[in-house]
């Protein structure tokens, strides 16, 4: 039985939990919170420090601003595929005037800027809004949903 480590979203607390059992609505063994709530989480930096370290689903980030254009327009397609694809995925909403220094750290320039993480690893990063079905795509090439 292979066991995956995930954060609890409310508390983040680790939880350990069989791989198979990540659609099953599983609760936080802490707080009782569902570990999965089918939509992105909003974190500053030390709260993404946490998820990029001890987090074994993959991390889907959206680095952004509320000041961008693009970024609002392509934030319901974010949240939407974080319902599709949750649990397989993390979906991670960053925001680049908060979470400064995650920012600099990973070389922000032009936002929205989306990449995929995976054992703290990046796996794929592309830069601009995409259409629903582009992001499909993409998150496909990253392995993250079935092509």
């Amino acid at each position: 039985m292979d066991l995956v480590q995930t954060l609890c979203p409310g508390c983040y607390a680790i939880n350990r939990l069989p791989q198979d059992r990540l659609q099953d609505k599983p609760q936080c063994g802490k707080c009782k919170a569902p570990l999965f709530q089918g939509k992105s989480l909003a974190l500053d930096d030390a709260g993404f420090d946490r998820f990029l370290q001890h987090e074994q689903v993959p991390l889907v980030v959206d680095f952004w601003a509320q000041w961008c254009g693009p970024c609002r327009s392509f934030a319901p397609v974010f949240e939407a595929e974080a319902a599709r694809t949750e649990p397989l995925a993390r979906f991670i909403k960053l925001d680049t005037e908060q979470a400064v220094a995650t920012a600099q750290r990973f070389g922000i320039r032009s936002i929205p800027t989306l990449m995929v993480f995976r054992g703290g690893e990046i796996l794929g990063q592309q830069a601009g809004a995409l259409s629903a079905t582009a992001f499909a795509q993409w998150l496909a090439k990253q392995g993250i949903r079935p092509s």
